[in-house]
């Protein structure tokens, strides 16, 4: 019977990395330095383990390879087949970033036999004046672009907006990007490790791909930065729905039943804030901040039991 699967965290040092992560998972493992911590992946190389129940010790490939659509929905499974379609990260800049962009899924196919890479960012911790970057602020060309990186100047005709906690980003492949000094946050992508880096504030020990990035790249002015959602208690509220993933903001105030027999899905849950435990078959599972759990798409009927005010992520795939 299967049952709420928690994954073990890969955890990840980057040059932009600090110690946030570190604090939020109270754990001895996790490297200096850590600027993202995998929550659960399919990425070849860096695929998830289980860490509970009796499925422990085996892969996301592994227990899909034998639940199927059980595990993961029937027609995700058609389409995805072993490959997990969402890559969860909890990431922190404790310096910028690289300013990149990602290709669709025609052409990552094409160049790298994977898939493209559409992202969303949740904002969890913010310091005092910390943005990001996403899209330009007049229409631009490649030629442009490549003048004012020569001149380091190119943050000069892009989006570059204070965060604060709570808000939402979608990044769609073909954007200019780059995540600021000072910002915690919750990634949701497609499975792909695919970065072309643009520009990386005078590192050197890093490649550049500007030739890569010159035709996959979206030009136009970006109109739209954040993503608008309600915040009633006890309910889903959706932040963004696409052909890659739903997201939806899930505060829980009260036992809530959740019913998802019309849903051909796995479900994520990322838990921002609290504490609850998640009845399942007259069993249970907890689930408290900075945590992630998957819940199978065989588990159709579910009920939250808040320990005290939680405020989490429902994340899923609707094809």
């Amino acid at each position: 019977m299967l049952y709420p699967i928690k994954f073990y965290p890969i955890y990840k040092s980057k040059v932009w990395g600090g110690n946030k992560i570190k604090a939020l998972k109270n754990e001895n493992n996790i490297p200096d330095k850590c600027g993202e911590s995998w929550e659960l992946s399919g990425v070849e190389g860096d695929v998830s383990v289980v860490k509970n129940g009796f499925l422990k010790d085996n892969t996301i490939e592994e227990i899909i390879e034998v639940y199927m659509g059980d595990m993961v929905g029937d027609k995700i499974f058609e389409k995805f087949a072993y490959e997990f379609p969402i890559l969860l990260k909890i990431i922190e800049a404790n310096e910028n970033l690289s300013i990149q962009v990602h290709p669709d899924d025609a052409t990552a196919e094409q160049r790298h036999n994977a898939r493209g890479k559409s992202e969303a960012w949740y904002i969890l911790e913010t310091l005092h004046n910390a943005k990001l970057i996403s899209g330009f602020n007049k229409n631009s060309n490649f030629a442009e672009m490549s003048d004012l990186i020569k001149l380091k100047n190119l943050e000069t005709i892009l989006n570059q907006p204070l965060t604060k906690p709570s808000e939402v980003y979608y990044i769609p492949s073909g954007r200019v990007h780059s995540l600021g000094k000072g910002n915690l946050i919750v990634e949701i992508q497609q499975t792909s490790d695919v970065t072309y880096r643009i520009y990386d504030y005078d590192r050197t020990d890093r490649e550049l791909h500007l030739d890569l990035a010159s035709d996959v790249i979206d030009y136009k002015k970006t109109e739209k930065l954040t993503e608008d959602y309600s915040r009633n208690p006890d309910k889903s509220n959706k932040i963004l729905k696409n052909s890659n993933f739903t997201i939806n903001y899930l505060p829980v105030m009260n036992s809530l039943e959740k019913d998802y027999f019309n849903i051909d899905s796995f479900i994520i849950y990322y838990c921002i804030k609290g504490e609850l435990i998640i009845k399942y078959n007259n069993k249970t599972e907890t689930l408290k901040t900075g945590e992630t759990v998957l819940i199978p798409a065989a588990l159709k009927n579910i009920v939250l039991i808040p320990k005290t005010y939680t405020e989490m992520l429902e994340i899923y795939l609707e094809l």
